[in-house]
Protein backbone atom coordinates (compact mmCIF):
# COMPACT_ATOMS: atom_id res chain seq x y z
CA UNK A 1 0.00 0.00 0.00
CA UNK A 2 1.20 3.45 -0.85
CA UNK A 3 1.89 5.88 2.13
CA UNK A 4 1.61 8.88 0.58
CA UNK A 5 3.74 12.18 1.78
CA UNK A 6 3.60 15.19 0.58
CA UNK A 7 5.70 18.27 0.11
CA UNK A 8 4.18 21.82 -0.80
CA UNK A 9 6.19 25.20 -2.36
CA UNK A 10 7.30 27.03 -4.78
CA UNK A 11 8.72 25.93 -7.93
CA UNK A 12 12.02 27.19 -8.48
CA UNK A 13 13.46 25.29 -11.41
CA UNK A 14 11.94 22.65 -13.97
CA UNK A 15 14.79 20.59 -16.11
CA UNK A 16 14.68 17.89 -18.27
CA UNK A 17 16.86 14.93 -17.70
CA UNK A 18 17.59 11.82 -19.27
CA UNK A 19 16.31 8.50 -17.25
CA UNK A 20 18.11 5.97 -19.25
CA UNK A 21 19.48 4.99 -22.50
CA UNK A 22 15.80 5.32 -24.49
CA UNK A 23 15.45 8.47 -23.19
CA UNK A 24 19.33 9.77 -24.82
CA UNK A 25 17.33 13.55 -25.54
CA UNK A 26 15.88 13.80 -22.23
CA UNK A 27 12.33 15.62 -22.16
CA UNK A 28 10.09 12.56 -21.31
CA UNK A 29 11.59 13.03 -17.40
CA UNK A 30 12.04 16.72 -15.47
CA UNK A 31 13.64 17.14 -12.34
CA UNK A 32 11.13 19.73 -10.45
CA UNK A 33 12.80 21.44 -7.92
CA UNK A 34 10.15 22.98 -4.75
CA UNK A 35 11.33 25.03 -2.05
CA UNK A 36 8.81 25.71 0.77
CA UNK A 37 8.51 29.07 3.38
CA UNK A 38 10.87 27.92 5.64
CA UNK A 39 13.89 27.44 2.77
CA UNK A 40 13.43 23.45 2.64
CA UNK A 41 14.37 22.30 -0.83
CA UNK A 42 13.08 18.69 -2.40
CA UNK A 43 13.50 17.61 -6.34
CA UNK A 44 10.75 15.86 -7.41
CA UNK A 45 11.00 13.11 -10.77
CA UNK A 46 8.58 14.13 -12.47
CA UNK A 47 7.35 11.23 -15.28
CA UNK A 48 5.32 10.17 -17.53
CA UNK A 49 3.05 8.86 -15.20
CA UNK A 50 3.09 10.94 -12.83
CA UNK A 51 -0.60 12.07 -12.18
CA UNK A 52 -1.18 16.11 -12.81
CA UNK A 53 -4.34 16.84 -11.41
CA UNK A 54 -6.54 18.99 -13.56
CA UNK A 55 -4.08 18.34 -16.00
CA UNK A 56 -2.02 22.10 -15.02
CA UNK A 57 0.59 23.41 -16.57
CA UNK A 58 3.34 23.95 -13.88
CA UNK A 59 6.02 26.76 -14.40
CA UNK A 60 9.24 28.19 -12.30
CA UNK A 61 7.25 30.35 -9.54
CA UNK A 62 3.75 28.32 -9.35
CA UNK A 63 2.79 26.59 -5.60
CA UNK A 64 2.94 23.40 -6.30
CA UNK A 65 2.12 20.16 -4.03
CA UNK A 66 3.54 16.86 -4.51
CA UNK A 67 3.20 13.71 -3.37
CA UNK A 68 5.74 10.76 -3.55
CA UNK A 69 5.17 7.30 -1.64
CA UNK A 70 6.77 7.54 1.86
CA UNK A 71 7.27 3.87 1.39
CA UNK A 72 9.56 3.97 -1.84
CA UNK A 73 13.48 3.84 -1.81
CA UNK A 74 15.27 6.90 -2.00
CA UNK A 75 18.78 7.92 -2.49
CA UNK A 76 20.36 9.36 1.04
CA UNK A 77 21.15 12.92 -1.05
CA UNK A 78 20.45 16.56 0.19
CA UNK A 79 18.03 17.85 -0.92
CA UNK A 80 16.24 14.63 -0.69
CA UNK A 81 15.03 13.63 -4.41
CA UNK A 82 11.43 11.59 -4.18
CA UNK A 83 9.58 10.19 -7.30
CA UNK A 84 6.44 12.01 -8.13
CA UNK A 85 3.52 10.22 -8.07
CA UNK A 86 0.70 13.50 -8.64
CA UNK A 87 1.12 17.01 -8.18
CA UNK A 88 -1.38 19.25 -7.38
CA UNK A 89 -0.63 23.10 -8.56
CA UNK A 90 -2.45 25.33 -5.88
CA UNK A 91 -5.30 27.13 -6.50
CA UNK A 92 -7.27 29.31 -4.59
CA UNK A 93 -10.93 27.85 -5.90
CA UNK A 94 -10.46 24.29 -4.62
CA UNK A 95 -9.00 22.29 -2.22
CA UNK A 96 -7.27 18.24 -2.92
CA UNK A 97 -6.41 15.75 -0.39
CA UNK A 98 -4.64 12.97 -1.30
CA UNK A 99 -5.29 9.79 1.39
CA UNK A 100 -6.70 6.42 2.16
CA UNK A 101 -10.04 6.37 2.93
CA UNK A 102 -11.88 4.27 4.79
CA UNK A 103 -15.50 2.40 4.25
CA UNK A 104 -16.75 5.26 6.06
CA UNK A 105 -15.22 7.41 3.41
CA UNK A 106 -12.83 9.24 6.37
CA UNK A 107 -9.06 10.14 5.88
CA UNK A 108 -6.53 7.83 7.03
CA UNK A 109 -5.32 10.99 8.89
CA UNK A 110 -8.74 11.36 10.47
CA UNK A 111 -8.94 14.96 9.21
CA UNK A 112 -11.70 14.80 6.22
CA UNK A 113 -14.75 13.06 5.62
CA UNK A 114 -16.51 12.89 2.53
CA UNK A 115 -20.44 12.92 1.90
CA UNK A 116 -20.94 12.25 -1.44
CA UNK A 117 -23.90 13.63 -3.84
CA UNK A 118 -25.47 13.25 -6.94
CA UNK A 119 -22.92 15.95 -8.33
CA UNK A 120 -19.97 14.29 -7.15
CA UNK A 121 -17.94 13.31 -10.01
CA UNK A 122 -16.28 9.98 -9.61
CA UNK A 123 -13.89 9.17 -11.83
CA UNK A 124 -10.70 6.89 -12.97
CA UNK A 125 -7.09 8.75 -13.50
CA UNK A 126 -7.57 8.46 -17.44
CA UNK A 127 -10.53 10.45 -16.82
CA UNK A 128 -13.39 7.21 -17.18
CA UNK A 129 -15.95 6.83 -14.96
CA UNK A 130 -15.45 5.01 -11.68
CA UNK A 131 -18.20 2.39 -11.03
CA UNK A 132 -17.91 0.99 -8.04
CA UNK A 133 -17.19 1.57 -4.12
CA UNK A 134 -14.64 4.12 -3.32
CA UNK A 135 -14.57 3.28 0.33
CA UNK A 136 -11.17 1.46 1.61
CA UNK A 137 -9.13 3.28 -1.79
CA UNK A 138 -6.81 5.69 -2.13
CA UNK A 139 -8.40 8.79 -3.34
CA UNK A 140 -7.62 12.06 -4.94
CA UNK A 141 -10.57 14.48 -3.42
CA UNK A 142 -11.10 17.91 -5.23
CA UNK A 143 -13.22 20.26 -2.98
CA UNK A 144 -14.56 23.49 -1.84
CA UNK A 145 -15.84 24.55 1.83
CA UNK A 146 -15.65 22.08 4.65
CA UNK A 147 -16.86 22.24 7.94
CA UNK A 148 -14.33 23.02 10.81
CA UNK A 149 -15.26 20.00 12.93
CA UNK A 150 -12.78 17.11 13.42
CA UNK A 151 -12.81 15.01 10.92
CA UNK A 152 -13.85 18.43 8.81
CA UNK A 153 -16.75 17.46 6.50
CA UNK A 154 -16.85 18.32 2.78
CA UNK A 155 -18.97 17.06 -0.77
CA UNK A 156 -16.53 16.88 -3.43
CA UNK A 157 -16.35 18.49 -6.53
CA UNK A 158 -14.59 15.77 -8.16
CA UNK A 159 -12.96 12.07 -6.70
CA UNK A 160 -10.15 10.67 -8.72
CA UNK A 161 -9.88 7.04 -7.60
CA UNK A 162 -6.35 5.48 -7.43
CA UNK A 163 -5.91 2.61 -8.45
CA UNK A 164 -2.00 1.95 -8.80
Amino acid sequence: MIDFRSFSGTVTMISDFAMGPNDEGGGCYKFVTVENEAGAVVHFVVSPATYFVDHAMVHTGDRVTGYYDGNAPVILIYPPQYQALIMVKDSPYQNVKVDDFNSQLVSRDSQLKLNLAPYTQLLLPNGQAFTGNPGNRSLIVIYGPSTKSIPAQTTPYRIIVWCG
